[in-house]
């Protein structure tokens, strides 16, 4: 995604992170559980929270079946969160209002 379909997906994951995500499920922030307060910044947890996003709203839209809440929450949230969430996740050294930017591993090229 790029231009103006990836600002309004931006757009809507953002709403959806800070006034559903957050406030329902955010816990604590510690050491042991941290998150980022620009975690928009950090590509990994973009990538998961927005397919944290979809699945929330294909398992809980009108359409959904009636254990389409539950399954999201069994199967998305809990493993999603536990990842973000981990010392060693993608908010690793990030603190209650500080970002810390992380560079990626090194690669080599092999042709090289």
């Amino acid at each position: 995604m790029s231009g103006e379909r990836y600002g309004e997906a931006m757009h809507g994951l953002t709403m959806w992170v800070h006034h559903l995500l957050l406030p329902v499920y955010g816990r604590e922030v510690t050491s042991s559980m941290p998150w980022c307060p620009r975690w928009w910044e950090h590509i990994e947890a973009v990538a998961q929270l927005h397919g944290l996003w979809m699945a929330w709203q294909k398992l809980t839209d009108a359409t959904a079946d009636m254990v389409g809440p539950a399954a999201w929450h069994r199967d998305y949230l809990g493993p999603t969160m536990q990842s973000l969430r981990d010392p060693t996740g993608p908010f690793a050294g990030c603190k209650q209002g500080s970002h810390r930017a992380k560079d990626a591993p090194r690669c080599e090229d092999p042709l090289d």
